[in-house]
């Protein structure tokens, strides 16, 4: 059992915590063995340390803005009774491999209970349950502004444990770049909200960002520019950075479709390249381009990718998606070895084309992911193993999980974050321009987090074939979005769809979806802990519905 203590000269009070910046701590386990507990654990525990004592005393909040205008809600720092310690502890060794974790769920349940005098005991069986649980100690507590931080609440009772297993973001960093700080600064927030998948759209048509060593021209030139790179250095920053914080950091690259920025180091590879006008016959977007399916000089440069790519993210990850969205069949029209759309000639050289990347996949030890259309538009034979994520319709989700495969939901009409902003395509003055008037997106209207937190990813799933809906992610596409947005882009909106996530849709009690009533404030004070972090959080209420309760600001039928 390995037991965490917390020492400081000032105690913690109940209701007023007093703490100094500095405090000792030691880590133990049954034998006694401090150092190999220390190292067994990653670095998990210590990290999760580190964001505790900043989240309590560098980046709390004085929750002025959940009380009556003009109230004193401040307690007395006088007189109150104390806590001496706080006590950790891990019941279980985690296993070597913890911080890569593969679709086995590694129990992240915590236990937490804070008495009135005494001392705190959390409880976890994984270095990632102490790493929750911590998050949670952390948001108990408010900042007083004559000095440390309190907890109203005590006596504190948690027993805590995730809905489902897989909980993630799907961030494109390909359409726009993102600095390798706006994606640790997302990852602190994932794991700030109890998510633990970051899926990285790392590649697409318009460029392709990521360093691979052996195809040095593939970023050097498919890179909008030769500094807007991802080194091997980069990448396993992002990924340790998210390990540290039970957060998996996978990767996507998008295939055979979405691929035309291979053309600028390797335009043999690539059929249908940036045909303009009428690029909307041949892809989904701008420029147009596929890699060819008929080709071998496509596997020789897929077997160079792979092998200098997947050894390297198989350290911190399980998985790796290889997409197989928006295949235009009408782009194999161009291809001199293939030269028809016709389903009956590509569907045989789509399934070569996967076998073989799945073979590679698989012998690196990896989880293979694609999205839905691989299985229910192209009806490639799938092995069993493999994960299919769902983005189209909640009906999908439920064929899914009928074929036996696991499912990764989000429908893109509650959890696509980017929709609602208008078109980012262009249109021409006349037919073009009045058939699209008023430029709404194809996903409009906007996903408001009541919307968000609407979404059951069960919702069409038979209670026999649950199981194998094994999470959800949201998604951030990046057309119209980079670092200076992104947070205001992406937060608070998705903590609506953490919740659901990590508590389930439906309120246990009632059977029917959570209420809004008692989830806005919740979302309200975590949008405040957020900023206070420096993250770029948009507004959820003004400050007249949060002070009078959320009934004040509510329609009732």
């Amino acid at each position: 059992m390995l037991k965490l203590c917390l020492h400081r000269d000032d105690a913690f009070e109940s209701d007023t915590v007093m703490m100094k910046q500095q405090f000792s701590w030691a880590l133990k386990d049954a034998r006694n063995q401090s150092e190999d507990s220390f190292h067994h654990s990653g670095g998990v525990v210590p990290t999760a340390l580190k964001n505790t004592h900043d989240a309590l005393f560098k980046q709390n909040l004085v929750p002025w803005k959940f009380h009556l205008r003009n109230a004193n809600f401040e307690p007395s720092l006088g007189h109150k009774k104390t806590i001496q310690a706080v006590h950790l502890r891990q019941s279980q060794a985690d296993g070597h491999d913890f911080m890569k974790p593969e679709f086995r769920r590694i129990d992240e349940s915590y236990t937490i209970d804070i008495p009135e005098d005494g001392d705190v005991n959390i409880t976890a069986i994984s270095a990632v349950g102490i790493a929750h649980a911590l998050n949670t100690f952390s948001q108990l507590f408010y900042a007083h502004t004559k000095g440390g931080v309190y907890c109203p609440l005590a006596p504190v009772h948690i027993s805590d444990s995730p809905k489902f297993q897989h909980r993630g973001l799907n961030m494109d960093v390909s359409r726009n770049f993102y600095e390798v700080t706006d994606i640790m600064r997302m990852i602190d927030s994932l794991a700030y909200n109890k998510f633990n998948r970051l899926h990285l759209h790392i590649t697409d048509s318009q460029a392709w960002p990521l360093e691979i060593p052996a195809l040095p021209d593939l970023a050097t030139k498919g890179a909008y520019h030769p500094s807007l790179t991802y080194s091997p250095e980069d990448l396993q920053h992002i990924q340790r950075h998210g390990a540290l914080q039970g957060v998996e950091v996978f990767l996507e690259i998008d295939m055979p479709g979405h691929t035309s920025s291979i053309w600028h180091s390797n335009p043999d590879l690539v059929t249908a390249f940036n045909v303009q006008p009428g690029w909307s016959d041949v892809a989904a977007e701008p420029p147009s381009g596929t890699l060819k399916l008929n080709s071998s000089e496509v596997y020789q440069f897929l077997d160079k990718l792979w092998d200098d790519l997947l050894p390297r993210v198989s350290r911190w990850s399980s998985y790796f998606h290889t997409g197989g969205d928006e295949v235009n069949f009408n782009a194999y029209n161009n291809e001199e070895r293939i030269g028809t759309s016709s389903t009956d000639v590509i569907k045989p050289l789509l399934q070569k084309f996967f076998d073989k990347m799945h073979k590679a996949i698989r012998t690196s030890g990896l989880k293979h992911i694609v999205w839905e259309e691989m299985l229910l538009e192209y009806n490639i034979t799938l092995p069993k193993d493999v994960i299919v994520q769902s983005w189209q319709s909640d009906d999908a989700v439920g064929k899914i999980v009928k074929s036996g495969h696991r499912a990764i939901a989000g429908n893109y009409q509650y959890w696509y974050l980017d929709c609602g902003h208008g078109h980012w395509v262009n249109f021409a003055p006349g037919d073009a321009s009045r058939a699209a008037f008023p430029y709404k997106d194809y996903c409009d209207p906007y996903k408001n987090w009541r919307l968000i937190y609407s979404y059951d990813p069960l919702q069409s799933v038979p209670e026999a074939d649950q199981h194998l809906v094994i999470g959800g992610e949201a998604s951030i596409w990046s057309e119209q979005t980079d670092g200076t947005s992104i947070d205001t882009v992406v937060w608070p909106r998705l903590a609506a769809a953490a919740e659901v996530l990590w508590s389930g849709a439906k309120d246990p009690d009632t059977g029917r979806n959570r209420s809004q009533l008692d989830a806005s404030p919740r979302l309200s004070e975590m949008r405040e802990r957020l900023v206070r972090r420096g993250v770029r959080a948009a507004v959820i209420q003004m400050p007249f519905c949060t002070q009078e309760g959320a009934d004040q600001c509510a329609l009732y039928g």
